[in-house]
């Protein structure tokens, strides 16, 4: 079989996978979201916490419990590994530096599990499992909450409450994630994923030097690093180690387990707002958006004219010969498209063109599919975008979901869109500006500005995945990509919280004949060309100054 082929079919299994798994999975988180009832384990949680489940939360309350939970996230696991050094099962691991604990503690809180470290090598197995593991159930629950509220916005009328808060958060951990995670894990350990709290085993000498394994609780972080798109590994290769993923089933796995959330949420949105078909058009555009992206990222690492890719049948440098091309093209372009930036290849060995469109998939604001919850708030937001356009079209006043998008709404939409390229651009500018830090850059030229501004993108958009030849344990990148990340997280919250308030206090307009349909193929259409336009070609100087320049070469 050739690898193109294998390539394609492993794709289309993927596709079946993800359908199957579309209604029952969305149709089950919208039930969960719109629950009356809580569970005992539940109630015993919010009794501990001493939160009141059933009262409702306007936008300004909500961001509030959003950003206290969060700080006492990063607060909780700052101190965690500055005190590693004292902890059972630290494996013999010194206490991490402030620096890269402040970097570490902003990244795994936000979703982002942008790793200026090598996991073997710096954390013992407590602040792995009760530290890192725990951030990523809680990240993932934090963004699906707000996608909720959201969703609530558009679906309540003549009210600013948004729903609590902490009843969203936890039945997310408890009713969504934590049991997928149990059975993800698994069927990982199935696949050869191992799973254990045992230490460091010396396997012999390599050219010149022992060769050192470390065991850890493999199986269970990596199930929830994928499912809830974080994508932070236990090992430096994350998940080119075959100990995070042996066999091409598990990669296909991991790739679904990245995925289906994301996907399955459109589903939840469509049915919370009363009408499943607008839940399809917003997933016509991700899907849409996300098929190209494999695409074009297949294409440009299978097709080439030099000699040794030729013979290798394509770009094979830094892929690993048990996946092969096709199917680290899958992953590259659905890590990146979502917030997940667990990678199974070196994204720096990408041929100039490939890396460039897995650093658009992130400047697009990953919302093909994007991340758990972040993907479908920041796909509505696009959408609220989109009707704006058609509204001065065709002049007049621009509804969704019978809602008037108004100065308001648009100024909020607005914003938000602006906040993540800002950081982008500006701290790469500095980074490059400044006399030391382009010193980290392995390579000189446009791929070693590639490096930088790839790791600007992935901190501020909350992916995680970075150019391997970027040096980033320095004071200036843990403080400014632990800045971008928390910046890119939390301020693009605030607005949309802002924007659920407003919409969620609007009467609804009713259906007329000159009403945008907005579950009808023209709208998706229109959402498609919204994201590439307004948001992609925000970058493109950037990317003309690096990948282009370097595919051009």
């Amino acid at each position: 079989m050739s690898p193109v082929l294998a390539g394609v079919l492993q794709l289309l299994a993927l596709m079946a996978a993800l359908a199957l798994a579309y209604i029952p999975l969305g149709t089950y988180m919208a039930g969960v979201y719109r629950a009356q009832r809580h569970l005992r384990v539940e109630r015993w949680v919010y009794r501990a916490v001493g939160a009141d489940p059933d009262a409702e939360m306007r936008w300004p309350a909500y961001i509030r419990a959003v950003l206290a939970f969060s700080l006492a996230g990063v607060l909780f696991l700052y101190l965690l590994q500055r005190i590693q050094g004292v902890l059972p099962l630290s494996l013999g691991f010194r206490s991490v530096g402030p620096a890269q604990a402040f970097n570490t503690a902003a990244s795994f809180v936000t979703n982002t599990n942008w790793q200026s470290y090598s996991g073997e090598q710096t954390m013992g197995h407590v602040v792995q499992t009760a530290g890192l593991a725990v951030q990523n159930f809680a990240s993932a629950a934090v963004g699906m909450a707000v996608a909720v509220a959201l969703v609530r916005g558009f679906a309540r009328s003549r009210t600013g409450e948004l729903g609590n808060f902490w009843a969203d958060l936890v039945r997310g951990i408890v009713r969504i994630l934590l049991p997928l995670a149990v059975v993800a894990a698994i069927v990982l350990v199935a696949c050869g994923v191992i799973q254990n709290l045992s230490g460091i085993h010396e396997a012999g000498q390599f050219f010149g030097g022992a060769q050192q394994w470390k065991g850890g609780a493999v199986a269970s972080q990596e199930a929830i690093k994928e499912l809830g798109t974080n994508g932070g590994g236990y090992f430096n290769a994350n998940s080119a180690h075959p100990f995070e993923n042996p066999t091409p089933f598990s990669n296909l796995f991991e790739i679904f387990l990245i995925l289906v959330i994301p996907f399955a949420l459109t589903r939840t949105f469509g049915v919370m707002v009363g009408s499943v078909r607008q839940g399809y058009a917003i997933l016509a555009a991700m899907a849409t958006i996300w098929l190209a992206f494999v695409s074009l990222l297949m294409w440009t690492e299978f097709a080439h004219h030099e000699g040794a890719l030729r013979i290798a049948g394509g770009a094979m440098e830094g892929k690993e010969v048990r996946f092969g091309i096709g199917a680290s093209s899958i992953f590259a372009a659905s890590t990146t498209l979502t917030s997940t930036g667990a990678v199974d290849a070196a994204h720096s060995s990408l041929t100039g063109f490939g890396g460039g469109i897995a650093m658009l998939g992130m400047m697009l604001g990953e919302i093909a599919p994007g991340g758990v919850g972040s993907g479908l708030y920041g796909i509505l937001i696009m959408a609220v975008i989109a009707v704006f356009i058609a509204g001065l079209m065709v002049g007049r006043t621009p509804e969704y979901l019978g809602k008037k998008i108004g100065s308001r709404e648009i100024k909020l939409a607005a914003v938000y869109i602006l906040i993540t390229p800002a950081l982008v651009l500006v701290f790469s500018a500095f980074a490059m500006a400044l006399p030391t830090p382009p010193h980290s850059a392995l390579n000189p030229g446009a791929h070693g500005f590639s490096e930088v501004l790839y790791a600007y993108t992935s901190a501020a958009n909350n992916n995680g995945s970075a150019f391997a030849g970027l040096n980033a344990n320095t004071d200036w990148f843990n403080t400014t990509t632990g800045l971008a990340m928390l910046l890119g997280r939390f301020l693009p919250m605030v607005f949309v919280l802002a924007l659920a308030g407003s919409l969620g206090g609007q009467q609804p307009v009713p259906v007329t004949a000159g009403t945008l349909r907005t579950e009808k193929p023209l709208f998706t259409g229109m959402l498609v060309g919204a994201v590439l336009i307004v948001v992609g070609l925000t970058y493109f100087p950037a990317l003309a100054l690096g990948p282009l320049a370097e595919g051009l070469a």
